[in-house]
């Protein structure tokens, strides 16, 4: 079994809650698998891109269980709903469900017309410091996916309540639509879900506990 976790838009694998789940599985023997999605550079972003990374990095593990933050979470839910039979379990931090139609409405018009026009934007990357060009492939392959992929894996879904980033209902509907193969934990906290690690785990540990 495989344990991968997949992080959100413009970070990386020295995210603090990648790094924190990581140290908590290590002690309890499980290794957690963190690629670095900006491989191949980061201009070149796209899901599908994500996707066949998972792919190489599990090849033919069966089961997996999927972590995804973000970006990394609706990636993770399209993996896992594409790929039916390989999921385990689900693990969705804030997931960025709808991504292409809230990509689209959240960017201001002007500068979503420049990135249509030029092929290029400069986004703040988190991970590596300062802004970075992002190719317009990245919203054109976004069109391309279900904008809520429904796993046939269990999900556990953990969402801050006070998320600017993420629309909570984004997570309200996700779940709505597993018709019970998904459980919400709504957090009074930010996108970031940082805020407790401690309890953070506490929450994770008690679902995977059929996986440890």
């Amino acid at each position: 079994m495989r344990f991968v976790w997949l992080h959100g838009f413009a970070s990386g694998p020295s995210s603090s809650k990648g790094q924190f789940v990581r140290e908590r599985l290590a002690e309890r023997g499980v290794d957690l698998l963190i690629p670095d999605l900006n491989d191949r550079s980061f201009f070149f972003l796209t899901v599908t891109r994500m996707l066949a990374q998972t792919d190489e990095l599990v090849e033919k593990a069966r089961p997996v269980v999927l972590f995804g933050s973000s970006l990394g979470g609706y990636a993770a839910a399209t993996w896992a709903a594409t790929r039916p039979g390989r999921t385990a379990a689900l693990v969705l931090l804030a997931p960025a469900f709808d991504l292409a139609r809230r990509w689209q409405e959240r960017m201001p018009p002007r500068d979503l017309a420049r990135w249509r026009a030029t092929g290029r934007f400069a986004f703040d990357h988190y991970a590596h410091g300062g802004k970075e060009d992002l190719a317009i492939g990245f919203l054109d392959d976004a069109q391309k996916h279900e904008p809520f992929p429904l796993p046939d894996a269990p999900a556990l879904v953990i969402q801050g309540a006070r998320d600017e980033v993420v629309d909570p209902q984004l997570a309200r509907e996700f779940v709505r639509r597993m018709e019970g193969r998904a459980t919400l934990v709504e957090l009074d906290q930010g996108h970031e879900l940082t805020a407790d690690l401690p309890g953070l785990w506490r929450l994770l540990e008690k679902f995977l506990q059929p996986w440890l």
